[in-house]
Parts: structure tokens; sequence; C-alpha cells
């Protein structure tokens, strides 16, 4: 029985809305979706937060009551009541508890959600500026702090500013000189901690930064390890890294010192606020205006505030650390798009394939790649690109992606300009065989059916056939389910290119492109491959790369590439007879591969 592969959640990878990039917008977007729970959560929290400011008021009052009376009753009646009042204490803050889970998990898959789709949308030029490391360390930044952001707010600030207000509350009651002088070095306080937050918050900015950076780094590195075994550069690699940890760790060091001056503040005032409140009372008490009770109400909300205090110095230490990552993140993922689709762009539905370059200009830097360059390619029809390295062909195949936009004239497929439809539905319409296979740290099997997730196992074993992939798979630790390691380094070029073939034919696009698709066979395989293109290629309009003109002989047609013009274009028998570029490039064959300019020259 044929099974199908499962396939994933599709969602449109070419984000075209807004995403606010100041984390707390962005926490807002995020959470906005599920504010009822939020609400509600915060609503217990708050709850909670009263009950238990009111203890010390209970606490007091019952001191006052049992003094007078002296009855056991009265202490059964406060006692009972005490209890009653813990458990709803406890009941509310379990409810906030529960409330808290499905709240965070929910943002935090939002939150990613939204910066996958902006991240992806990002074109080629992005991520070949980056390190995919620091890119990848600044989306989890973004997204699991501001996860993180949430929980501080909606279980710290909601508790530390309902804890102070019902204090203040509580102390009106007892006493409004009291009450008075706690309200004013509380301001003082907060005006204090937001002053001393805001100087922190560049140095947080620049901690994270560095920090990205490094983790960069040793991604890179880690990536790369074969290289550096082989060059044996394990000790300078070592110093390289040690470098940017020392940087790392300074940044680190400065903000965190800034951090316990913070805490260091914030416990002179909370002792100034003891100082006031304790000698506060014991003068009104020797006043005789207050009580036994009240006394113990203000020791016990003082010593309940100067926790809050030190609380507060601290959550808003560590809310300005989460708040700089996740404002770095959002700063480097939420960019502008370089490539994106116009308002209402249409998708490419067509299976014939004409391709026509209309007066097309590029330019990469003050370097024009293509100026006023023209082309028809009919549907079916098999086209060869020949040319040194700088002709222009990588950029050809890159301009017909639409992974660069063009500066003038049109780029069109059956009529439709490529910059007027969806990104997603031209890149559905064109199979690509690159040079280096692009292989996940998947099974073989995923892999291939990569090109067509609704694939069953009979169509991906015979693709792979056709690729002659199959024998070697089958010789595997698990045959199709056997991981490849990341970049597929379990397997060798060769082995790794036909997969990539594979992938492609179980695509089935109406264009294909291939970039020296049989660079990494030996000679044995590539004459096997080339059976099996020619029947991937059958009623396809097919571009083909290669540096090895053998693979291009049976081509419709042959265009020689000089500096972004077509300086030939024939077939081989053509072109091997004229005398002209492709020729001399012919009789320069060298094991059936171009050699580089400099080699002819020599």
């Amino acid at each position: 029985m044929m099974k199908k592969q499962s396939k994933p959640a599709v969602s449109q990878t070419v984000y075209t809305g807004r995403v606010p990039n100041t984390p707390i917008q962005f926490l807002g977007t995020t959470v906005k979706p599920f504010w009822l729970i939020g609400i509600s959560g915060m609503l217990a929290t708050v709850l909670s937060q009263i009950i238990s400011s009111s203890i010390s008021l209970f606490i007091g009052r019952f001191v006052d009551a049992v003094t007078v009376s002296q009855d056991i009753d009265v202490y059964a009646k406060w006692g009972i009541a005490f209890i009653v009042l813990n458990i709803v204490l406890f009941t509310s803050i379990r409810i906030s508890g529960f409330l808290s889970i499905p709240l965070g998990l929910r943002q935090n898959k939002h939150a990613f959600g939204l910066l996958k789709q902006y991240l992806f949308a990002h074109s080629n030029g992005y991520f070949g500026d980056r390190f995919a490391g620091s890119i990848t360390n600044k989306l989890f930044n973004a997204a699991d702090r501001s996860a993180e952001m949430l929980m501080m707010i909606y279980f710290g600030f909601t508790r530390l500013t309902t804890s102070l207000i019902a204090t203040a509350i509580i102390l009106f009651l007892v006493n409004v000189w009291l009450s008075l002088a706690f309200v004013c070095i509380l301001v003082v306080s907060l005006v204090i901690n937001v002053l001393l937050t805001k100087r922190r918050r560049p140095y947080v900015i620049d901690y994270a930064a560095s920090s990205s950076k490094y983790r960069g780094q040793v991604t890179d590195v880690v990536t790369n390890i074969q290289a550096v075994r082989q060059y044996a550069r394990a000790d300078s690699e070592f110093s390289f890294l040690n470098g940017h940890l020392l940087t790392r760790n300074a940044k680190d060091a400065v903000q965190w010192r800034m951090s316990e001056w913070n805490h260091v503040v914030n416990n002179v005032l909370a002792t100034i606020l003891l100082i006031s409140m304790v000698g506060g009372s014991y003068v009104l008490l020797t006043m005789g205006l207050t009580t036994i009770g009240e006394m113990i109400i203000v020791m016990l909300l003082m010593y309940r505030v100067v926790g809050i205090m030190v609380d507060l110095g601290d959550w808003m230490n560590r809310f300005i650390r989460v708040y700089g990552e996740v404002e770095e993140g959002l700063t480097e993922v939420l960019l502008p798009h370089e490539i994106t689709d116009v308002p209402n762009a249409h998708s490419l539905a067509t299976r014939e394939a004409d391709i026509v370059w209309k007066n097309v200009l590029f330019e990469f830097g003050q370097n024009k790649v293509f100026d006023d360059f023209d082309l028809e390619i009919k549907p079916g029809q098999r086209v060869g690109l020949v040319g040194h390295s700088g002709a222009g062909k990588t950029t050809f195949v890159s301009l017909l992606l639409r992974q660069h936009d063009i500066h003038g004239g049109s780029i069109e497929i059956d009529g439709h300009n490529i910059a007027q439809i969806t990104q997603d539905s031209l890149r559905k319409h064109i199979a690509v065989v690159p040079q280096e296979p692009l292989l996940f740290h998947r099974s073989v099997r995923e892999n291939i059916a990569y090109g067509n997730p609704e694939a069953t196992d009979n169509e991906i074993t015979e693709v792979a056939k056709k690729a002659q992939a199959h024998e070697f798979i089958m010789d595997l630790e698990e045959g199709y389910d056997t991981l490849v390691g990341e970049r597929g380094i379990k397997l060798s070029g060769g082995q790794k290119q036909r997969v990539a073939i594979a992938r492609a034919m179980l695509k089935d696009a109406p264009i294909l492109v291939l970039d020296e698709a049989t660079s990494a066979l030996d000679s044995e395989s590539e004459v096997e491959i080339q059976k099996a293109l020619h029947t991937l290629m059958e009623g396809k309009t097919v571009i083909a790369v290669a540096h090895r003109l053998s693979t291009l002989r049976e081509m419709d047609r042959i265009l020689v590439l000089d500096k972004g013009t077509i300086v030939e274009d024939g077939t081989h028998n053509e072109l091997t007879k004229n005398g002209g570029t492709y020729q001399k490039l012919w009789e320069h064959q060298a094991g059936g591969f171009l050699k580089d300019e400099q080699s002819l020259a020599a």
C-alpha cells in the first residue's frame, strides 16, 4: 500500500503585513488574540495581592479585637476568617498560575510565527551578509524574550503595582500622615528607578548585540569544523572566539555593575522608608494617636514593602535586560524587505513556460551586469549557458528566480511580468538543481519529498531510481529513513547531488534550472544521470549552466555570455565550427571542465 508523506502546515512565506518593531508594541500585537486569558489571569493576580496586602490589616485588627475582649470565641471567629482568607489567596494564585500556561505558550507561538514569516521573506542578500547562528539567536531573543517579558508584566508588574497601591490604601486607613510619607518616598523611588533603567538600556542592547555576534561566530566555526581540522587551525579559532567572548563579557560586566548599583539605591530608599514608617508609628503610639494593632499593621506592611522595593529594583533590572534583547532581535529581524510582492500580486498559473527578457537592466554596485538585455526562450526549449566567471550566468538564474529585482525592463513568463506575480507562485513553477546541493538534517526520504510533500513512498523510490540514487540509499544503515546530517554531511558530493536531482524530479515544475547539476558526479554516474535528466527535461523549458561542456551537447541552444552580453547563440555543433568563443572553450577543456581565464591566458 502506498503511503503518503505527511503534509506540513502551509503558511504564506512572503509576509506583506506590518510587524511592530518596538518590544511593547510587538508584545501587544502577539498577545492581543489571547486578551481574555491574559485579563482573567491578571485579575486573579490582583485579587491575590489585595488579599495578601490585607492580611497585615487583618492581623492588626485581630490583635486589637482579642486584646480588648479577651474572649476565646472572638479568637475562634477571627481565626476561621483568617483560614478562609488564605484559602481564597491560594486559590487566586493558582488560578493565575494555570492561566499563565496557555497565555505564555500561545503568545510565544504567535510571536515565532510572525517573526519566521517575516524572516523567511528576506532576500538572499540579507542571509548572505549575516551569520546563520546570529540570525537564529536574534529570532529566539525576540520571540522567547517577549514571552518572558509578558510573564514579567503578568506576574511581576501586576503584583508589585497592586501591592504598592493596596499598601498605600491600608496606611491611609491607619493614618493619613503615614500614607502621605509612604507615597512620597515611593514616588521618589519610582522616578529614580526609571532614570537608572533608561541609563542602563543602551548598555544592555550593546551587550545583547555582542552576545549574538559571538554565538554567530561559534556557529560559523562549528559549521566549518572540517576546514578547521584539515588546516589544523583549532588553536587560532579558539583564540579568535575567545577574543569575541572577552568583548561580550566586558560589555556584560558594565551593564551588570549598573544593575548592582540600582540595587544599592533601592536598598537605601527601602531603609529610609523603613525608618520613616517605624519611627512615625512609634511617635504616634507615644502620643496616643494609634493602637498596638495599628503599630503591628505598619510593621508588617513595612516588612512587606521593603521586600517589594527590593523586588521592584530587581524586576526593573531584569525587565530592561529582557527588553533590550527583544529590541535588539526585532531591530535585526524586522529590517525592511529588499524584495516584496506588489499589492494585489496574482499567482502564476502556467504550464507553457515561455520566458522573455525585455530590455533588462541590472546593476550590482557600480557595475552593469545586464544592460538592455533581450532574450526569448520558447516553451520546451533546452538552453545552455556558458561563460567564464563573472559572465553573468549565476546572476541570470538569480534574476529569473527573482532573488534580486531588476532596475529596468522586464522578465516575463507566458506574458506575466515576474515582478507582478507572487514570489512563491513563481518559484513553485521552477525546479532548481544547484551546484551545491541544499539538504536538511532530516531523512533521505524527507529530503527527496521536499520537492512534493504529497508524494507517496513509491513515487519517492521511483524518482530515486531515475536519479541513480536508490542503490546507494538502500546501502545506508536505515535506507530512506537515514538522517543525512547537517547540510547532508553524511553523504558524498555525488550522493547529495543525486538526492537533489531526485527532489527536482519529484517537483515536476514546468521550468527546470540545472546549475552545474552533474559537476559532483564521476563520469560513469554522469552518463546514467544524463539519461535521467533527459527524461526529466521532456516537455519542460530548461536552463542549464555548466562548465563541463559535454553536458550541453544535446541542448537546443547554447548561449555564450561575456560580461552580461550574449556573444554567441547556437547548437553545440554550430558553435564548435564557427571559430568563436565557444570553440576555443571547447578546445581548452581539461577533463570535461572549463579552465579559468588565468589558466587560458597562461
